[in-house]
């Protein structure tokens, strides 16, 4: 006698089947967008891209760095006064009105949330001195983050030049520097902001644009952007379970569902993994050095957990002197501890001896990066002469 099944009773077995065994993760997010990537924010690891290096326009995600020069000019408590130009700036705007007194702060807020092109404008006159000095500024600042395939014409990514044009992979890296910034993260973060209007008995009220912020519970900000020829353009950022992501999509209808098909996929299928804790390194048998050799910093890496195997590291120390220690002199730093993942280093750290650790670097600062590859060029240079 046949035993046949009902195809409710199939779909609950199945259902069953599918929270028991769980399927494995996507090999890559769906995402409709022309140019897209993923970005983990202390790393800068790349997790997902396409055609991340392709030049494209980018509209309103301009703006991320005109906030940033804003922020980072010292001036943020400066008052601002619209001039006719900035007030007939058009496209989306905050209604300024010529010679109307307004917190370069409250300007910035206004750029971020409601994405304001005479914003834009007031806030380059008044930091970069003209529309042309801010564009300068916007070009220096890029080449210092490492923006290479990127050129700003203007402040907002209007379509008012032809050669005004940005990739996905340099968008993420402006967004990984900007949220290096408390005060840009906690912009980049506000739902609402109010700023007093000179000579009005009521405020204006910015919300914002950004929809990440109510559709995706881990979302902690980012910049929207369209224009007729640059299409949708989106950057946000998310965090879950210690892990920091940056999504940058250029070109994409569905750009709200593709960030958060991003992010799903990059939080299920990455974990952030501690590869060396600050303080003493373990496995250095040298008597000399052993129990006396430091880490200034815990360095941790997105990996995948078939990654995890195939992590290896090694540690590279100055000979020691013919007393077997350090006494004076002492070098800083003593050596290096590299990590790599396969064929590819991901980490370069200093080693620090017995307590001469340097005073802990900023992230990602110009200067602490300077340092470090002195201190590289150095220790390549004492090894190529054999001062080990």
């Amino acid at each position: 006698m046949k035993h046949i099944i009902s195809p409710l009773i199939y779909i609950v077995i199945c259902s069953l089947i599918l929270a028991v065994f769980p399927q494995e993760a996507k090999a890559e997010p769906g995402v409709s967008a022309k140019a897209a990537v993923l970005m983990e924010q202390s790393s800068g690891r790349v997790l997902y891209g396409r055609n991340e290096h392709r030049p494209m326009r980018i509209a309103s995600i301009t703006k991320i760095m005109t906030a940033i020069l804003a922020i980072e000019s010292g001036k943020m408590q400066d008052t601002v006064t619209i001039t006719e130009h900035a007030a007939k700036t058009e496209g989306s705007s905050l209604y300024l009105k010529p010679g109307e007194k307004i917190p370069l702060t409250d300007l910035v807020y206004g750029l971020m949330l409601r994405s304001g092109n005479d914003s834009a404008v007031a806030i380059a006159e008044h930091v970069g001195g003209s529309l042309d000095g801010f564009a300068y500024l916007m070009n220096q600042k890029a080449e210092e983050i490492g923006m290479k395939h990127t050129r700003f014409r203007n402040p907002h990514g209007l379509d008012t030049h032809e050669d005004h044009y940005s990739t996905a992979y340099d968008m993420a890296l402006l967004t990984k520097y900007a949220m290096n910034n408390d005060m840009f993260k906690d912009i980049s973060a506000t739902k609402v902001y109010r700023s007093e209007q000179t000579g009005e008995k009521w405020d204006r009220v910015w919300r914002n644009k950004n929809k990440m912020l109510k559709l995706y519970e881990n979302s902690t900000g980012g910049k929207t952007g369209y224009t007729k020829r640059a299409k949708r353009t989106l950057v946000s950022t998310a965090e879950k379970d210690g892990m920091e992501l940056i999504a940058v999509t250029l070109n994409d209808p569905d750009d709200w569902e593709d960030h958060r098909n991003m992010f799903e996929w990059g939080f299920h299928s990455f974990q952030m993994t501690e590869l060396i804790k600050e303080g003493k390194v373990s496995g250095i048998k040298d008597k000399g050095y052993k129990g006396k050799v430091e880490a200034n910093r815990t360095f941790s890496y997105p990996l995948m957990k078939e990654e995890i195997k195939q992590i290896s590291s090694s540690i590279h120390l100055y000979k020691l002197p013919k007393s077997g220690e350090w006494k004076e002199d002492i070098p800083k730093p003593v050596g290096r501890y590299f990590i790599d993942l396969n064929d590819l280093r991901i980490a370069d750290l200093p080693l620090y001896y017995d307590g001469k650790a340097l005073i802990k670097p900023h992230k990602d600062g110009i200067w602490t990066i300077f340092k470090d590859m002195l201190n590289q060029l150095f220790f390549a240079a004492r090894e190529h002469n054999g001062s080990w």
